[in-house]
């Protein structure tokens, strides 16, 4: 996510308020694509014993994912109860006859329908894709990661207070209030069951106090979203009894523990005996993971799945994890640069089950603690059922590409995904070494033989104790690391042994790579969408890095990608997007080499200043000649086309039996399904999410604080 401009208010602005009509770019469409996610045979195969650990892990998902409401906007808990409400009273049938019978006409109510369920599959009223409001479609995004007055500067010093204390930004908000002397004193509140009274927990009780940091007050406290992670621990309680092994019993052990006490460090001893807990028939990570969302890259948004193992694509999977120290030595970096043992990873497809949060991603890299990834592993995830729905195309709906690439363009598209996901997560988010000095002194590499193939010089810059890659390269650090692993799918799909891995030859393997890099190409162009004018900002940070690549790939010349405006069929302004697929090999993979290079060194030696430089320079949008990119972004919000919702299923506890309640494509059977989420305790629920958000609203109120967004 871009960086807020300097002293601008950013704890409650990443999207405008509608004027008296909304725009397209704050509706959604009422023909959104729906699809249901299709775990039926996955969930069949299991035990019962099975069954029971996937449903507690799934219900533990369901309520943590409560959570992103209160990380989203200020009135997001208070639209979800209200909704929950609604649809508790009336089932969307019954209420479509009220509304009918009121005098709406059924495209007002579909809007209406449409309104809810992407509430519900957003977990607020932002889309989690580029986290722009939306609003119903009748006759101008936000966080609450900070309180609306807190400023970039004001979570820069947040940051080196967290660094100086070893404190972690993952689970944390931070809010300002200033006393009547015009003093700023800051609130650092960590998400946890227990408030911060005594306990026996000497990890945390040491470090919630009042401290005083570069002459400003800062007290740590926690206690955030405690109810909703009351009901997190009480069900991860009951997964622990029906756990495979001990790896899984101590990882929920210690996951509970984070929770309860509002430690990252035990999410952390968790995630360690999660890497070590190989080739489980259901898998599930949970916690404060991602930070796209977060202005400042820091804090991670809740979010939880459970998942059944895929065995045919996995098995592709193991043969790419088998080949993957070879293939490491392929990325153009010297291997200093590279770890200095591949840990092998876990890789596999899942078929989901659940997937609570704000979306449903393709495939997953994690854990993304730093300290983990570059000692202890890690592991990679390609979440087939979900690659299955969301990636599927239509041809009349595909824009900007030529007439003669669409027919391959839809044939090749998915096979080509699965090559792209299966090398991002694994050789892109698992390549490289960070250059650290321990807080002994001691350092990870040799500062005497390491040599900067940029410069021809010894390393000059590196990680001190208690930085980590998201404190250090705070704004820029997702889209940066995803830009990376992008980079790396596109250069490694190239080598003949990754297609013969995934069972591609001759005509068929060239197909894929051509599609794969002009998806890249295509995805570069769609990702202008995500782009904010008025604020210089990126909004979402695969698709920023997708225009990078974009820029790269143009920036090398010799007619490899061309983009043409021109005008479509109904007389509206068009664009064509080319790729010459005889000069990937000659232009392209020799453009990507230099800046896959760049990329990693600046990297590993933690040079945010050069970071920067490097990666806000391909990421500028100007109407500059000859691509004139502001020009084509009114051609993409014109052309753009809504992501589909997905519908997920429920679990249901029958005795000691597992049911699967399956629902629906559409936008009733979303909404069905979150109204079945939650049975017994649906009005508790609504009255715990409407009671933390009003805890919180003095944050977001006053005649200085009022929000006022950026589109």
């Amino acid at each position: 996510m871009g960086e807020p401009e300097a002293g601008s208010e950013f704890g409650n602005g990443a999207a405008a308020a509608a004027g008296p009509m909304a725009d397209t770019q704050y509706i959604l469409p009422n023909d959104i694509g729906v699809s249901s996610l299709d775990c039926r045979e996955a969930f069949r195969l299991l035990s019962p014993t099975e069954r029971l650990y996937a449903h507690h892990l799934s219900r533990a998902a369901w309520y943590g994912g409560l959570a992103v409401l209160l990380q989203t906007s200020p009135e997001a808990p208070y639209i979800y109860a209200l909704l929950s409400r609604l649809f508790r009273a009336q089932d969307p049938d019954q209420l479509r006859q009220h509304a009918l019978a009121e005098g709406l006409t059924e495209e007002e109510y579909q809007a209406f329908l449409v309104y809810a369920a992407g509430v519900y599959s957003n977990m607020g009223n932002y889309k989690s894709f580029g986290d722009t409001k939306f609003v119903p479609n009748l006759p101008k995004g936000i966080t609450t990661y900070f309180s609306g007055n807190c400023t970039i500067e004001d979570a820069k010093l947040a940051q080196d207070f967290l660094d100086s204390q070893n404190l972690s930004a993952y689970n944390t908000r931070l809010f300002k209030e200033v006393d009547g002397e015009g003093k700023p004193h800051y609130e650092v509140r960590l998400a946890s069951v227990l408030g911060s009274e005594p306990s026996l927990d000497s990890e945390m009780t040491s470090k919630l106090k009042s401290y005083e940091f570069r002459g400003s007050p800062f007290q740590v406290t926690r206690g955030d979203y405690a109810p909703i992670l009351q009901k997190v621990v009480e069900q991860l309680e009951k997964a622990k009894v029906y756990a495979a092994n001990s790896h899984q019993g101590q990882m929920l052990a210690q996951y509970i523990e984070s929770f309860t006490q509002g430690s990252i460090e035990a999410h952390k001893r968790g995630s360690r005996f999660w890497i070590q807990d190989k080739g489980p028939i259901v898998e599930s990570y949970i916690g404060f993971i991602e930070s796209y969302r977060d202005p400042f890259g820091s804090r991670g948004e809740f979010e939880g799945f459970v998942a059944v193992v895929n065995k045919a694509m996995s098995a592709k999977f193991e043969r790419l994890v088998a080949s993957a120290e070879q293939l490491l030595k392929e990325l153009p970096w010297p291997p200093a640069f590279e770890k200095d043992k591949f840990l092998t990873p876990d890789f596999t497809s899942l078929d989901v089950l659940t997937f609570a949060g704000s979306g449903i991603p393709a495939g997953i890299n994690i854990p993304n603690y730093d300290d983990l990834r570059q000692t202890e592993g890690f592991k990679n995830v390609s979440l087939g059922n979900v690659l299955a729905v969301a990636y599927a195309t239509q041809r009349e709906k595909l824009t900007f590409l030529e007439e003669d690439d669409k027919d391959l363009y839809i044939l090749w598209k998915g096979p080509s995904f699965d090559v792209q996901v299966g090398l991002h997560e694994l050789l892109g988010h698992g390549s490289g070494k960070l250059f650290v000095q321990d807080e002994k002194g001691a350092f990870n590499f040799d500062q005497e033989t390491v040599i900067n193939p940029e410069t021809g010089e010894q390393i000059q810059s590196w990680y001190r104790s208690g930085e980590t890659w998201d404190s250090k390269f705070s704004t820029i650090a997702s889209s940066y690391e995803e830009c990376r692993a992008e980079s790396v799918g596109l250069y490694l799909c190239l080598h003949p042994e990754v297609l013969e891995i995934f069972g591609f030859e001759g005509a068929d393997a060239e197909d894929v790579i051509y599609v794969n890099w002009l998806n890249m190409v295509r995805a570069g162009l769609l990702a202008l969408e995500f782009y904010t004018p008025e604020a210089s900002n990126w909004r979402q940070a695969h698709m920023q890095a997708r225009f990078v690549i974009l820029r790269v790939l143009l920036e090398a010349g010799e007619g490899l990608v061309t983009i043409t405006p021109t005008t479509g069929s109904d007389g509206r302004p068009d664009a064509r997007v080319r790729l010459d697929r005889s000069k990937i090999r000659s232009v392209g993979k020799p453009a990507l080499e230099r800046f896959l290079r760049r990329l990693q060194v600046l990297k590993s030696t933690g040079d945010v200043a050069g970071g920067r430089a490097l990666y806000e320079g391909y990421a500028a949008v100007t109407d500059a000649p000859p691509e004139c990119f502001l020009t084509l972004r009114d051609t993409v919000l014109l052309r753009k086309e809504s992501r589909k919702l997905i519908v997920q299923p429920n679990t249901r506890l029958e005795d000691s039996d597992v049911q699967l309640l399956e629902y629906e494509a559409s936008a009733a059977g979303l909404i069905r399904s979150f109204s079945e989420r939650f049975p017994e305790d649906g009005p508790e629920l609504e009255e715990i999410l409407t009671q933390l958000a009003t805890a919180d609203a003095r944050f977001w109120k006053g005649p200085s604080e009022a929000p006022s967004g950026q589109a």
